[in-house]
């Protein structure tokens, strides 16, 4: 089963959109798990201080690498380990298939100014964004990235078919889609996908999605 554990300050952020619709249903069957570790429980002193002012001087402040160590040390159990970071790799398609394939991931969500150095480096943290953009903190990053995963658990969506045909599964983007009514606003259903003829189906689709792709690609509109 592909079981999840989060580190964060906010636990009351879970399970957020990923109790909705499918996934939801999913977590509820057992098809995944998902627990929430409170950063807050590791704190330091009596009120529980999570973070420090940065070494050096600066704005803001940042998490200690003992209270994150603590925290992470409580749940470790070979899993990969990520933190949720705007400077890290950006969230692939193909980073989703693997570990949706394999036994979960340990998620840390930061906030403040960010994590110490010395624990990323130490415990082995892969650093992971979900865009270019920098949020208040990693919870809603680590909603994107278990929605991406647990969507590609078999038996989650029901259409496994339509996860292959779907965006990035080829390292393209997915083709348009259209349905009822033929005519709309004066827009029309492409006669093609009316046809009948499923090999030019195919051919357009696929001619839409290297189109489109290119378009992304050069930072044009599709």
């Amino acid at each position: 089963m592909f079981a999840t554990s989060i580190v964060t300050l906010f636990p009351e952020a879970f399970p957020g959109t990923l109790g909705l619709s499918l996934i939801g249903k999913a977590l509820r069957d057992g098809l995944w798990s998902l627990e929430t570790v409170n950063l807050r429980d590791f704190g330091i002193g009596p009120h529980k201080s999570v973070d420090d002012t940065p070494a050096g001087g600066g704005a803001g402040m940042v998490i200690r690498a003992d209270v994150a160590a603590a925290a992470l040390d409580s749940i470790t159990d070979g899993r990969p380990l990520i933190y949720l970071s705007p400077r890290g790799e950006q969230l692939s398609q193909a980073m989703a298939r693997e570990w949706a394939a394999g036994p979960g991931v340990v998620l840390f969500c930061g906030r403040f100014e960010g994590l110490d150095e010395r624990v990323i480096n130490a415990r082995g943290l892969r650093e992971i964004a979900v865009g270019e953009a920098v949020l208040a903190g990693g919870e809603a990053a680590a909603l994107v990235l278990l929605e991406a995963c647990v969507r590609l658990i078999p038996g989650v969506l029901g259409n496994e078919a339509s996860i292959v045909e779907e965006s990035f599964s080829e390292g393209l983007l997915e083709h348009p889609h259209y349905t009822r009514p033929r005519e709309w606003e004066g827009r029309s259903i492409p006669e093609i996908l009316l046809s009948g003829d499923h090999a030019k189906i195919e051919a357009w689709r696929q001619a839409e999605r290297e189109r489109i792709s290119a378009a992304a690609r050069e930072g044009s509109k599709p």
